[in-house]
């Protein structure tokens, strides 16, 4: 589906044009288009191909989507494929985009995500000193745009972490958590899978040699490459903190685990002592002392709870029970 089509002179817009007028818009000097699609279908995208000269191969991977995120070359066009990931029910679900970069025009084609770039455009259009440099500057503010958005989702699952970390050491909590944690790992992990990547080839972008069509804003590339690298630094902490919380979460299961055997093992010696003098008592044998005596059975009742009480008192002050 077409969301626009503009057309740019010298850093201003000219006018908002139709597919068939852009052939006539980018023969003009210092003038480039800039076509935004969503969820494309493959009529449109052969329309796009005739119109800018596309290489089959970047068609058919925009057309497919499901692509890892890079930067490829075509003779004159660059061609770029993002992430975008979206919070949506509490699952992490990644949408994409890809984005032809040429010296006339730029055409971005979002597949599978609810947010739009109609900002982007917006903010390029106030700046058109900046605008000017032409499709590299728009190329880096789509960039810039898609970087921002992994740093609400990182901050969401910093949040649930904290959330995690401080229920670890409630009576009770243990599945509850461990579930928590590997759910958090898997977001993180998609989150990963989208920055990491984009972190390697943003460093094509900038210094050393770069696509002709980047050559003007190498500097805002190199701002987008830190913003990734902090964001990846980021998520690598997390998964060091949720392998780190696993491993006491399972510290503190084995532990509850200890205080249960310990109870049973202190009832169950308790019962024993008993049940060996309720049993040296119950053998009935004719010359048994004190089996005449009339006191002997409250005294074998009396031994017998002593015992216990002793023994009861002993393990609560080793803190068994």
């Amino acid at each position: 589906m077409l969301i626009n089509c503009v057309a740019y002179q010298d850093g201003r817009k000219l006018a908002d044009i139709a597919v068939e007028e852009i052939d006539r818009f980018i023969l003009q000097p210092g003038c480039f288009v800039w076509v935004a699609l969503r969820d494309a279908s493959d009529a449109e995208l052969r329309q796009m191909q005739r119109e800018f000269d596309l290489h089959e191969l970047a068609v058919e991977d925009a057309s497919h989507g499901h692509q890892r995120p890079k930067v490829e070359e075509y003779g004159h066009t660059l061609f770029v494929v993002m992430k975008l990931p979206e919070l949506r029910e509490g699952e992490l679900e990644n949408g994409e985009v890809a984005i032809f970069v040429g010296e006339n025009f730029v055409l971005s084609v979002r597949n599978n995500s609810q947010q739009g770039f109609l900002g982007v455009r917006e903010r390029c259009e106030r700046e058109p000193e900046h605008l000017r440099q032409g499709s590299g500057f728009v190329l880096y503010a789509l960039m810039d745009a898609v970087v921002d958005r992994y740093f609400p989702v990182l901050d969401a699952l910093e949040t649930e972490l904290e959330d995690i970390e401080s229920r670890i050491f409630e009576h009770g909590e243990a599945r509850v958590n461990i579930e928590r944690l590997y759910a958090l790992k898997r977001r993180a992990t998609v989150l990963r899978h989208a920055v990491a990547p984009l972190l390697e080839v943003a460093g094509k972008l900038h210094g050393g040699r770069v696509p002709a069509v980047c050559t003007r804003s190498q500097e805002y590339f190199r701002d987008v490459h830190d913003h990734l690298a902090r964001i990846n630094a980021a998520i690598d902490g997390i998964r060091d903190t949720i392998g780190t919380a696993i491993q006491v979460n399972l510290s503190m299961v084995t532990i509850e685990e200890s205080e249960t055997t310990k109870r049973l093992a202190a009832w169950a010696a308790i019962f024993a002592v008993s049940t060996a003098l309720a049993g040296i008592w119950g053998m009935n044998f004719e010359h048994m002392p004190e089996l005449k005596w009339a006191w002997g059975y409250p005294m074998a009742l009396t031994l017998i709870a002593s015992a216990a009480g002793i023994l009861f008192w002993r393990f609560r002050r080793a803190g068994w029970l």
